[in-house]
């Protein structure tokens, strides 16, 4: 199937007199007529199951569904997006462990890996996203075990050159994880450029109405753990569970299994059915959303260049930006709705300038089906030191708009329009 098929039909097909559309199952038990078939699902807890902590019918469906649509092996639906993040990363480190990230990444993410992963003996090393080859190979020891970046830096709007990381991490024999959330599968597939481990926000595209939050971690069976001194956790046999050894039970899909049965069995962090339900339910239309978000993010950037109080604008799709030939190279059918710019006039008039708004409202949120707007100095990454603000791209000056999938005339009257009322 094409991707816009898969966005409608993967995830729950019907037998005869079944639901034509994907139940709920709002379960936490699961009913099997003798010991030894739940007994079973102990030793092989992929052949179904065995309790709503672990997994669900319908958390299942959407799992299926995303999995598809990036083209990986496997996906595990969390309870947010950085639960996803946590549990991503606790499937590869341990304490004494170390991993590498972009700096430009979103705040709540920076915080994640800088301080409470640290906590917990798990150390974060951040390069620059225009750093070298040489630069990023030179912060890897044997306690490496994955380089993280996201494919479209909220809210810095910098594109992840995949090949250059993909090559890093090739060299080394270390994973590669990315988070798609603002591109989603219906704009870029990481997969394809190298990407073993992708990551969602599934609250912002793939929900797509604000109303479940949730996040998904993607396998794409392409990471070969056997043998490989860095992940002796995936071929030696796990005392917690039966002595599976991963690598064995698991194949391509070991990761996501591994994930599964040590994380998610022991913290439970899994997305609850009714927002796996209404994630789906969203996820139906996200070829046809993403393909406006993005006519709407192009038309409101265009309009921001040739404004007077525009200081900069940062959006993929402009031909004048910095990413524009990486984006070109991986992108295909759109650059999403996200756009960044700085206000003429620094923080004061940034602030006026979200006061002037009427059809963009301000809310801690972003890629929803309505325009949306926030100041990220104050607010979602109010808690790093301006040396790390500069790190993540951000100056006080930074609006970060949302693009809905509203008429784009009225969309992009509204940024103008606001703009024009500030004072130079």
């Amino acid at each position: 199937m094409k991707k816009d098929t898969q966005c409608v039909q993967v995830g729950f097909t019907p037998d005869n007199g079944d639901p034509r559309v994907l139940p709920l199952y709002q379960s936490t038990t699961y009913y099997y007529e003798t010991p030894e078939q739940l007994a079973h699902l102990f030793d092989v807890p992929k052949d179904g199951h065995i309790y709503s902590r672990i997994s669900n019918p319908t958390v299942s469906a959407l799992e299926e569904k995303i999995t598809a649509l990036e083209g990986g092996v496997g996906a595990m639906a969390c309870s947010s997006g950085v639960s996803a993040e946590t549990l991503a990363t606790l499937t590869l480190c341990t304490s004494g462990d170390n991993f590498l990230s972009c700096a430009e990444v979103y705040g709540g993410t920076f915080n994640l890996f800088n301080i409470t992963l640290r906590k917990l003996g798990i150390e974060c090393r951040f390069f620059a996203p225009d750093a070298s080859e040489e630069e990023i190979s030179n912060l890897i020891d044997d306690k490496t075990k994955f380089i993280f970046a996201e494919t479209l830096a909220n809210p810095a709007m910098t594109v992840v050159d995949f090949d250059k990381l993909s090559a890093v991490c090739k060299k080394f024999g270390i994973v590669f994880m990315v988070d798609n959330t603002l591109a989603t599968p219906c704009l870029v597939r990481p997969f394809e450029y190298g990407v073993n481990i992708v990551i969602h926000s599934s609250t912002k595209y793939l929900d797509g109405h604000a109303q479940a939050v949730g996040g998904i971690i993607v396998d794409g069976g392409n990471f070969n753990y056997d043998q490989n001194p860095r992940y002796k956790d995936f071929y030696t046999p796990d005392e917690s569970y039966h002595g599976t050894v991963y690598v064995k039970e698991g194949g391509a899909a070991a990761y996501i299994l591994k994930a599964r049965m040590q994380y998610m069995r022991d913290i439970g962090a899994i997305m609850s059915p009714f927002n796996a339900y209404v994630t789906n339910l969203g996820m139906e239309t996200l070829h046809l959303r993403m393909k406006r978000h993005s006519e709407n993010g192009l038309a409101v950037a265009k309009a921001l260049s040739a404004h007077k109080m525009a200081e900069w604008v940062k959006y993929a799709g402009l031909s004048t930006d910095s990413n524009y030939n990486t984006a070109k190279k991986y992108f295909n059918g759109g650059f999403s709705g996200m756009v960044t710019f700085g206000v003429k006039g620094g923080k004061s008039n940034a602030v006026q300038f979200i006061k002037n708004l009427k059809l963009f409202k301000q809310v801690t949120h972003i890629a929803d089906v309505r325009s949306c707007v926030l100041h990220p100095a104050s607010t979602t990454h109010r808690q790093l030191s301006d040396k790390e603000l500069i790190a993540c791209g951000i100056s006080d000056n930074l609006v970060r708009l949302s693009c809905g999938i509203e008429d784009t005339e009225d969309v992009v009257a509204d940024v103008i329009n606001a703009l024009d009322k500030l004072k130079a």
